[in-house]
């Protein structure tokens, strides 16, 4: 449980923080304005915030697993669609796409804690999943640097996709 939150918690860090290393190399593959790719960045963000309640409130009412899927398939498919993204416009929708997606994901993979774990361990299982949170923060800078020098700024968005299986694969086996 801890391990599933802790991973669809740390994809959408990951994400925004190696797409900040990124910036520059698609802003010049793309030929894009300085609007528009603080768009790519901003628009994620917008989406996130102001739809994470609403992502609760489903969570709540269809249960923790079926948001946390349809946001973990809809954030592998979004980051599909952004690493495919011949335009700054492409970018930026499919970047929404992946607000929304992780709107869905965070409150329900945090509730999969606060339901997987007696009171008496809740504690500690929400203090190991801030541990890796906290690891998650540096890694995304250095994999959005390694995939800009060694692939391209694609793949900082194609990496997402092994991740959001692995959940998908995770939350399958996962015991009601």
């Amino acid at each position: 449980v801890i391990i599933i939150a802790a991973l669809v918690s740390a994809m959408g860090i990951i994400d925004a923080t190696a797409l900040n290393v990124a910036l520059p190399f698609i802003q010049s593959s793309l030929n894009a304005p300085a609007a528009d790719v603080h768009w790519v960045l901003e628009i994620y963000l917008l989406f996130l915030a102001a739809l994470m309640m609403a992502g609760g409130a489903l969570g709540d009412t269809l249960g923790r697993r079926r948001p946390l899927r349809w946001g973990i398939g809809a954030f592998a498919l979004s980051s599909v669609g952004c690493a495919l993204a011949g335009s700054t416009e492409t970018l930026i929708f499919f970047r929404a796409l992946q607000g929304i997606a992780s709107a869905l994901m965070l409150p329900a993979s945090l509730a999969l804690i606060n339901a997987g774990f007696p009171p008496s361990q809740r504690a500690a299982a929400i203090g190991k999943w801030s541990a890796i949170m906290a690891l998650a923060i540096p890694l995304g800078p250095l994999v959005g640097g390694l995939a800009v020098d060694f692939l391209s700024w694609h793949y900082v968005f194609f990496l997402n996709v092994p991740l959001c299986l692995l959940c998908l694969g995770l939350l399958a086996i996962l015991p009601r």
